[in-house]
């Protein structure tokens, strides 16, 4: 039977209980239904690459031109390395950093009701939604074009009603002073929806305006501090090196009690060794050195290990985030950075490096999500996204939630015990019976995953329907969330007009930072 959008309240309320139901459940169980985990390396491979890091890291070092960070780091015991501003990081140093980084973090939300703990209790993962992304798909015609604030609408609009969707990153937005396009993106993502959203500063004279939006969002600074509703992205500079602006996102997120997002995007064959493991060693030896940063300029802040993997296409010199290389270093870093450094650990687990909604994206994004799920991925990102993270199409972000809900039922280890077995009427069943009326099946029908806009139809209710597919369920969704999207978003008039002055004040001064009239806000 053909299901229609004006359903969805009802069966969202329904599945909210059901999930509740569940949730209790797996908690009470939480020994026997362990997370399946499954990856490419073993105990001694892991010691292995470890041992790498903190070699590269100790013997050769990294490159900080922040002049704080590196008086900080100079003070706490790194040595100067070869070449101009390299430092090395002894052992020692990276040891007690890395047992003083906090191993949770809280990722709050406007409402206490979306704040994400992390490592999640039931031993699962939180999705995120694309960032970066410079295009956009229109679900109204599925038209592309140069993303915009009215997209930033969409998407909040579509991400909030997305079960599997824990936080929105905002994307890069186009028709706005390119250089504040940063601040008008997270401006208006943060007043369109009650989720946590990640922020993504282009360059460090942005990182204090974004701050003081976040702060606004939050009800001022003191409550941002206790519900960081936003967390944030740092970055290295492949192979081996720290930027000033990221350097200073540390130094900000600190100030503002925001957790962080380490990040390293190496490119295999260009910016890392054309290897599987020498990426994973790269992105670590990156991410452990941000670590060691933030514990010198931010401490007690919760940091998230982000490795984001591509390959280098070596016919075209296109980046891939979802061929078999960038899988597997995917997988390999999430172990490495989880099981050999005690690390929270968030990657792409959506993506693909085709254009469109097809039957390539599909499959390329089902086998990107299982890995990074199986190799015990804390965070889960790329919903939405397409054409290697360059285009944002809402249609796929519901599609990407359908498959995050999937995969999260498929890596819960299945119970084993006598009851989960149903053993005793196992033992008994008659010839030609059956399990239909048994109340263990009455039990546990309740827990099987029933998907939103994935099919389960015969031949004949497909023909009649007029070969209706996923896709058009998925469009459909997303069309309803956006025409059910409040105007008047998730905050008050006072706050959006403090954060328009805001954004106005940026637009003035931002560019004149450029000609050397730097002013402090």
């Amino acid at each position: 039977m053909e299901r229609r959008t004006t359903d969805r309240p009802a069966r969202r309320d329904r599945k909210v209980r059901q999930d509740a139901i569940c949730a209790n459940a797996f908690r009470q169980e939480a020994r026997v239904h362990a997370r399946a985990r499954m990856g490419f390396l073993d105990e001694g491979d892991i010691a292995f690459l470890k041992a790498r890091v903190l070699d590269l890291l100790g013997d050769y070092g990294v490159v900080v031109v922040h002049p704080r960070a590196r008086e900080a780091l100079l003070a706490a015991g790194a040595k100067t390395g070869h070449g101009t501003d390299r430092l090395r990081l002894p052992r020692e140093m990276v040891a007690e950093a890395m047992a003083a980084t906090p191993k949770f973090a809280r990722l709050a939300g406007k409402r206490r009701a979306l704040d994400l703990d992390l490592p999640r209790g039931d031993l699962g993962f939180v999705m995120r939604t694309g960032t970066g992304a410079h295009g956009y798909v229109d679900p109204r015609d599925t038209r592309y074009r140069n993303m915009d604030l009215d997209a930033v609408n969409d998407i909040a609009a579509v991400a909030s009603t997305l079960d599997e969707v824990g936080f929105i990153a905002h994307p890069f937005v186009h028709g706005v002073p390119e250089k504040t396009a940063d601040i008008h993106s997270f401006g208006r993502l943060i007043a369109r929806t009650d989720k946590h959203v990640w922020m993504q500063p282009y360059q460090w004279q942005n990182i204090e305006y974004l701050m003081k939006i976040a702060a606004i969002a939050a009800g001022g600074e003191t409550e941002l501090r206790a519900n960081p509703i936003t967390s944030v992205i740092t970055c290295s500079f492949t192979p081996l090196e720290f930027k000033f602006m990221d350097t200073q996102v540390i130094i900000e997120a600190g100030k503002y009690g925001v957790p962080l997002h380490a990040c390293s995007l190496p490119s295999s064959g260009g910016t890392a060794p054309l290897s599987v493991p020498s990426m994973a060693i790269m992105a670590a030896a990156e991410i452990v050195g941000m670590t060691v940063m933030a514990h010198l300029l931010a401490p007690g802040i919760p940091v998230v290990a982000t490795p984001l993997m591509f390959t280098l296409d070596m016919r075209t010199g296109s980046a891939l985030q979802s061929c078999v290389e960038s899988l597997q270093a995917a997988s390999v870093s999430i172990q490495l950075l989880k099981q050999g450094f005690g690390m929270l650990a968030h990657t792409y687990g959506s993506g693909s490096d085709t254009p469109d909604v097809d039957h390539q994206s599909m499959a390329e994004r089902a086998m990107l999500c299982q890995t990074v799920a199986l190799a015990g991925a804390d965070i889960l990102g790329g919903v939405g996204q397409l054409e290697c993270a360059t285009v944002f199409s809402p249609v796929q972000a519901v599609l990407d939630n359908e498959v995050g809900a999937m995969t999260r039922r498929f890596i819960r280890k299945p119970a084993i015990s006598e009851d989960a077995l149903n053993w005793v009427e196992m033992m008994r069943i008659r010839a030609g019976g059956h399990f239909l009326d048994s109340d263990h099946t009455v039990r546990s029908c309740r827990e099987q995953l029933v998907p939103e806009v994935f099919l389960r139809q015969g031949r004949d209710d497909y023909e009649k329907s007029g070969r209706r597919t996923a896709f058009d369920a998925a469009r459909e969704a997303a069309l309803a969330a956006i025409k059910a999207a409040s105007e008047m978003g998730a905050l008050s008039e006072d706050q959006l007009r403090e954060i328009a002055t805001l954004t106005a004040h940026a637009d003035e001064h931002i560019v004149a930072a450029y000609a050397g009239a730097v002013e402090v806000i």
